[in-house]
């Protein structure tokens, strides 16, 4: 059974932060290496979403680390994957809730 992927309003906004960040600082062709691993991650998490391991910060989020520049967290939910938000490695940390 392969799970729904589903972002939320926060996802979206940092994924594009992200990318528009990326652009920025090393061109189209970096973006689109960057987008192909993420859409071959996200067929892997709605495949198998227990493969990355649990947050340290909240125990509800996994955490896959795409780039060392980038993480993304997710929540595995009955029917579907819930993509929470993309974070900025090199940010200061965070306490996530």
């Amino acid at each position: 059974m392969n799970f729904e992927i589903k972002f939320t309003p926060e996802a979206e906004e940092t994924y594009n932060a992200v990318i528009s960040q990326l652009r920025q600082r090393w061109g189209d062709r970096f973006v689109i290496k960057f987008e192909t691993k993420i859409s071959k991650i996200l067929d892997i998490i709605s495949a198998t979403p227990y493969i990355y391991p649990i947050a340290q910060e909240n125990a509800e989020l996994r955490k896959c680390i795409p780039h060392k520049n980038c993480s993304m967290f997710y929540k595995v939910c009955i029917d579907h994957v819930l993509i929470a938000y993309f974070w900025d490695n090199r940010q200061d940390p965070i306490i996530i809730d």
